[in-house]
């Protein structure tokens, strides 16, 4: 959780992690993997900042090689790639655009090819944009925010099945706007409203095969997706409305994925979604 409240600030999107105040513990610093990767070659979207870089680097802890998709934050991209490789492992690095259905597939060929195969899939690419009144919200703003936050997740689960067996694992990105909705982000609510549904039922769809299919649906989280979607007075806001009274790092999140990402920790659980929600009751 955050050391102090996060001043007011405001940064042109996507936003760059070395720009925020203070910055977020996205390291995973003191974590120590037990292997329980070993072995395996992880895929994560939206892999090069906040909750997609901390996730990277456990992973690598635990022993996996990771490919991380992003956009065009290669700053960004590129300490995450440093700190994969600080662990001994491989990182592929591979930027483009998720809301073009052929990059979808691109990333997962490429992944394929320079690891060697998958077996986790981790969908967590988002974006955002408020609105103050529904009607500001425009066709080509939710179009790409469902091209970005849904429809990637769909196609780039489509061209990993083609790799992913027995034992292997996909994890979703959902929010606890897609729990409960809120009226600034309706189209992003929408979108991880679909997210936690899709989960359920891609779950329940693959069972037979044995992969495993869950969702992390956090709370508040200080990420760069903050500064540069939100006015620098939400911002100094952000996190306070949750019993912690703060927002969520990104080094707070990640186990949960390691978790699920886990055979030997969940290899009983498919179709969840895991709320971590700084003290706040899972809506409905």
């Amino acid at each position: 959780m955050t050391d102090r409240p996060q001043p007011p600030q405001q940064q042109e999107p996507p936003g760059v992690t070395a720009k925020m105040e203070p910055p977020p513990r996205d390291s995973m610093a003191g974590y120590e993997g037990r292997g329980l990767f070993t072995g395996q070659r992880a895929l994560i979207t939206g892999g090069d900042s906040g909750i997609g870089r901390a996730v990277a680097v456990a992973f690598a802890k635990e022993g996996a090689d990771v490919a991380i998709a992003y956009l065009n934050e290669h700053e960004d991209a590129k300490r995450t790639e440093d700190l994969v490789r600080a662990e001994g492992r491989q990182c592929v690095l591979l930027p483009g655009d998720l809301a073009e259905a052929r990059h979808c597939r691109q990333v997962v060929a490429e992944t394929v090819r320079q690891l060697g195969g998958l077996n986790i899939l981790v969908n967590n690419a988002a974006t955002q944009w408020p609105v103050d009144e529904p009607e500001d919200l425009t066709e080509e703003q939710w179009m790409r925010t469902f091209d970005i936050n849904i429809h990637s997740y769909f196609r780039v689960t489509q061209a990993a099945l083609a790799y992913l067996q027995d034992g292997d694992v996909i994890i979703n990105t959902g929010s606890v706007n897609g729990l409960r909705g809120n009226k600034s982000l309706i189209d992003y609510s929408a979108t991880k409203g679909a997210i936690h549904a899709w989960t359920f039922a891609m779950a329940q769809a693959l069972a037979g095969r044995r992969i495993r299919v869950n969702c992390v649906a956090p709370g508040p989280v200080w990420t760069p997706l903050i500064p540069s979607t939100f006015p620098p007075e939400k911002v100094e806001k952000f996190g306070l409305q949750v019993p912690f009274k703060e927002a969520a790092h990104p080094d707070d999140v990640a186990p949960s994925y390691v978790f699920l990402a886990s055979n030997r920790l969940s290899g009983y659980y498919t179709g969840e979604v895991l709320a971590p929600l700084g003290g706040e009751t899972t809506p409905g």
